[in-house]
């Protein structure tokens, strides 16, 4: 079995009287897709915010890799290689979109706010922004501003970010959320291309079913910000605890 690419320690955050998150200790590895899932409430995103560094925990560590990064910022964590789409998207409104996917090409690169005022003459970042908008379907919007894009192409386009920046880890938060069902699986198709890429590590927050059953290769609940089961997809889905908590179905209609 492969190495933990990623793991937490007894991770907990609590806010005043109330434990969000508590004593989470869980093992993330390189090639796995694993989906957290859990009722609302349950802690899930409080979760992907402690790993992707926005939450600071009250107590327990966080590792990549064995690099302890509990008290690494957001920032650090991305040029790490944790990789983080969030439940809304996080765009530059007001640039293009072939604008939003250089600047990431370039971040990369580790390219400065000098060079970024020199980038329209490299060519280089425009080609290989260009071919993170074609595997996301996005080249015909380059030129568009954000603000002009629908949802669904928003979402393809935070995407785009992320394969721009090149993490070995993924983290989508609910990445169908809002979406039609036309929309729903071009992000799931582009997730599961990700996932072809045995070198990488794939958290994903999810409460469709469906999407639940096509991706996981491995399932953990949280319920009260305590991991409560954690296996492979049908063994977990079949757990008594996890009907009652979260599907609110008999065991026949969940199998």
């Amino acid at each position: 079995m492969p190495s933990a690419s990623l793991r937490t320690e007894d991770l907990t955050i609590r806010f005043g009287g109330h434990t969000a998150v508590d004593a989470v200790t869980c093992e993330f590895r390189t090639g796995e897709l694993t989906v957290i899932v859990g009722p609302n409430g349950a802690g899930k995103t409080t979760y992907f915010n402690l790993i992707s560094g926005q939450l600071r925990p009250s107590a327990g560590r966080i590792f990549k890799g064995e690099r302890d990064i509990t008290a690494s910022s957001a920032s650090a964590r991305a040029k790490a290689g944790i990789g983080r789409a969030f439940q809304l998207t996080n765009l530059f409104p007001r640039l293009s979109v072939l604008e939003n996917v250089r600047l990431a090409v370039q971040a990369q690169r580790g390219l400065g706010p000098v060079m970024f005022r020199r980038t329209a003459s490299f060519r280089d970042l425009r080609d290989e922004a260009y071919a993170y908008l074609d595997a996301t379907r996005l080249r015909e919007a380059a030129a568009l501003p954000v603000t002009a894009l629908p949802h669904g192409d928003q979402r393809k386009l935070e995407i785009a970010l992320l394969l721009a920046l090149k993490p070995d880890i993924f983290m989508f938060d609910e990445p169908t959320a809002g979406m039609s069902v036309d929309e729903a699986p071009v992000i799931l198709e582009l997730i599961e291309g990700i996932k072809k890429d045995t070198d990488k590590t794939i958290l994903l927050v999810e409460h469709k079913m469906e999407v639940v059953r096509s991706l996981a290769d491995r399932i953990i609940v949280l319920h009260n910000g305590e991991l409560v089961a954690d296996g492979n997809p049908d063994a977990v889905i079949a757990l008594p605890l996890v009907r009652d908590i979260y599907l609110g179905m008999p065991a026949e209609d969940a199998a």
